[in-house]
């Protein structure tokens, strides 16, 4: 018995319509291996720690004088001046690492009946001057010695401390980013090797910020900044690896 051409063209059909699912599902098939391949990831964090010293010191040394006439406050304060001046420079400084940070003069009267019809004036001028050197070591035996000044006469107000700052941090980043990338890789093997997977390439990864602070205590800044020479950077990246 001859088949008909129309029996012929559906079986023609059939045939190219399963050809079509299987290999379909074929493609299926792969793409969910894939996605699920990306799904199995775990999440390390990696730490980089270094220990530095400031590379600039920032002296802002406030001062005062206080009176009923602004000719005898001034000279208190130019004298005041002049000893800090001289100070700085025994210890090596030379006019161009000192500058005057600020100046302000606050005057009023005082109209107390006891004082006569007039009152009385009282003036007030603050002054600072800032010592900005990368003599670090030097700066800090001035501070230290310090009060050679007070027993000049030179009454310091609070917060004439020295602040050092670690600037060359741009120096220290790429190694201590590969450090941290590798801390974190061997946090992922090792879960890996817990769980019976092994680590593949990086899925995605976030570099946070960098840290300086004192060498013994906690907090910092990205630019650094301490009462202390003695720092450390310290930088903590995330990464995500894919698991095999």
């Amino acid at each position: 018995m001859t088949d008909s051409p129309r029996a012929n063209s559906l079986v023609i059909a059939a045939a190219i319509l399963a050809g079509g699912m299987i290999a379909g599902g074929g493609w299926l098939g792969h793409n969910i291996a894939e996605t699920r391949l990306a799904d199995r990831s775990v999440t390390v964090r990696g730490l980089a720690e270094r220990d530095v010293t400031a590379d600039l010191a920032t002296w802002t040394l406030a001062f005062s004088s206080t009176g009923n006439d602004v000719a005898p406050v001034q000279a208190k304060i130019d004298r005041d001046t002049a000893a800090i001046r001289a100070y700085l420079k025994r210890y090596g400084f030379a006019d161009a690492e000192v500058a005057t940070a600020g100046v302000s003069v606050n005057q009023w009267v005082d109209n107390n009946p006891a004082y006569g019809t007039e009152g009385r004036r009282n003036v007030t001028v603050r002054q600072r001057l800032q010592l900005r050197t990368t003599k670090v070591m030097d700066a800090r035996r001035a501070a230290a010695g310090v009060s050679e000044l007070v027993r000049a006469g030179v009454a310091l107000e609070e917060g004439s401390n020295v602040t050092y700052s670690f600037t060359r941090l741009e120096s220290v980043k790429p190694a201590m980013i590969a450090t941290a990338t590798r801390d974190a890789r061997r946090g992922a093997e090792q879960f890996a090797k817990d769980s019976g997977s092994g680590v593949g390439g990086i899925k995605h990864a976030a570099q946070g910020y960098f840290s300086v602070g004192p060498r013994d205590g906690e907090g910092g800044s990205e630019r650094g900044g301490a009462d202390t020479p003695f720092q450390k950077v310290r930088v903590v990246t995330t990464i995500d690896f894919y698991l095999d």
